[in-house]
């Protein structure tokens, strides 16, 4: 049983919806001795329903003050899905175009892992892209096109679990696992705020599988992140990590998303001493993730088109058999009672209002 009540003490005063039975509420005025008279049946039944008309509108006036409700369910569904934990780079970078470039047009001296680079540098990363892109590339950020793509990829997952968290300087708890599809477009609209220059992308990692403790295996589980630069990751951060991995049994997915003329997590460094974490942290990066013993998938977006070709591969492979629990919010049943007893209320009145008065 799932109906429970606000107020119960309320309850007693169902006591009055006895009051129309021993009363009906009509005037009586002397008549002539009519014992002799037939009985008329359609008098009784009409008076028996009035009595049971005053009886419901009060018990429906009582049970409204009382509050009834259905209580929160949960029902089990079969679909096709996965649980996925959105994690989003928050660093400054984030904040430019696939060009290096402001939104506006404009360099903001930084590059994908939010430091200042070296003079001419940026100018080379532009020599590089196509000429033709220039344009197209300089009027949408990293963030704002992954917001909007990851919205729409909300949209087509209707039985996943999502969450969404983010990561900087530290990590960001924005929205738990939850099959509320409305809810967690607006936890990713609401990533739309200035950004950080610091990459911690080990904690970011760390808070994104913590979302799936005490979370019953019912299907596969993903973290997608999203991001455009890397950071070194010290040894005991990778033995956690690889620890939570086989234990949650998380699968991980890489959209890389690569600033024109940077280091890509594919590119092998030309010169020997360039080859370390350090120099080139996205291929290490990458590296990590090959040895955590997960399944794993990286993929490399130069422009807003490659990154909506990554999510929309993402959203085929992903698409297996799954148990989940929807959850039923609580439901309000104070309204249905009050309509119910207003209507008995007019029909009572609109009887008195054709009685006969002598």
């Amino acid at each position: 049983m799932n109906l429970a009540v606000n107020t119960p003490w309320a309850l007693t005063g169902l006591v009055l919806a006895l009051l129309p039975l021993f009363n009906n509420g009509m005037r009586t005025s002397p008549a002539p001795w009519t014992a002799l008279i037939p009985a008329d049946t359609l008098s009784v039944v009409i008076v028996c329903c009035l009595r049971l008309c005053a009886v419901a509108a009060i018990a429906g006036l009582v049970l409204g003050i009382a509050g009834p409700h259905r209580t929160e369910q949960r029902i089990e569904r079969i679909g096709h899905g996965a649980h996925i934990v959105l994690l989003l780079d928050r660093s400054s970078s984030m904040d430019n175009t696939f060009a290096g470039r402001a939104p506006n047009g404009s360099d903001d001296g930084r590059d994908a892992g939010g430091t200042t680079p070296r003079m001419g540098e940026v100018e080379q990363r532009m020599e590089r892209l196509p000429r033709a892109m220039h344009g197209a590339i300089a009027e949408e950020s990293k963030a704002t096109a992954a917001r909007r793509l990851l919205t729409d990829f909300v949209k087509q997952r209707q039985n996943d679990l999502i969450g969404v968290a983010e990561y900087s300087t530290s990590p960001l708890f924005v929205m738990p696992l939850t099959e509320n599809k409305d809810a967690v477009q607006a936890a990713i609209a609401a990533t739309a705020t200035p950004a950080l220059g610091f990459t911690h992308v080990s904690k970011g990692l760390g808070m994104a599988i913590s979302f799936f403790e005490q979370q019953p295996v019912t299907g596969s589980r993903i973290v997608l992140l999203v991001s455009d630069g890397a950071a070194a990751i010290d040894h005991d951060s990778e033995q956690k990590l690889r620890l939570w991995f086989k234990q949650q049994q998380v699968r991980l997915y890489w959209i890389f998303l690569r600033t024109a003329g940077s280091p890509g997590i594919f590119d092998q460094p030309e010169d020997s001493r360039d080859d370390n974490a350090g120099a080139m942290p996205e291929l290490y990066l990458h590296k990590f993730f090959l040895g955590l013993g997960s399944p794993y998938q990286a993929y490399e977006a130069e422009s807003p088109d490659a990154l909506k070709q990554a999510i929309a591969d993402i959203n085929q492979l992903e698409n297996l058999p799954m148990h989940y629990l929807e959850r039923i919010p609580k439901q309000d049943l104070s309204a249905a009672c009050y309509s119910v007893a207003a209507f008995l209320l007019l029909v009572l009145f609109g009887v008195k209002f054709c009685e006969v008065k002598r």
